[in-house]
């Protein structure tokens, strides 16, 4: 069980966006992630008229080293790390190490 998944919020704990909060749209492998509104690039781009396609300056997202965010724990309203707990019926779930609070799955 991974302590990150698609959709959690997550908050940035280093770089140029520290702070910030954004859900994860998209894992790449083990150590990297893709957060929304998160460390934004500039992207030059020509321009391909057959697949209409203009030219121009395009703003995306770059992926961003998962050691670098930590799950966002709405209670608190502060990063968190993630924890894990067997249930009475042996499923295992991920818990919040602060709280010891379920997180939603």
């Amino acid at each position: 069980m991974k302590k990150l998944k698609k959709n959690d919020l997550v908050v940035v704990l280093a770089g140029k966006d520290k702070g910030k909060t954004g859900e994860i749209t998209r894992i790449l492998d083990d150590t990297r992630l893709y957060v929304s509104g998160i460390n934004m690039i500039k992207r030059h781009t020509k321009g391909n008229p057959q697949g209409g396609q203009p030219g121009g300056i395009i703003e995306r997202e770059a992926p961003i080293q998962r050691s670098n965010v930590a799950i966002f724990n709405r209670a608190t309203s502060k990063a968190d790390r993630v924890g894990f707990k067997a249930l009475e019926d042996g499923k295992q779930v991920r818990i919040f190490k602060s709280t010891g609070e379920q997180i939603d799955d």
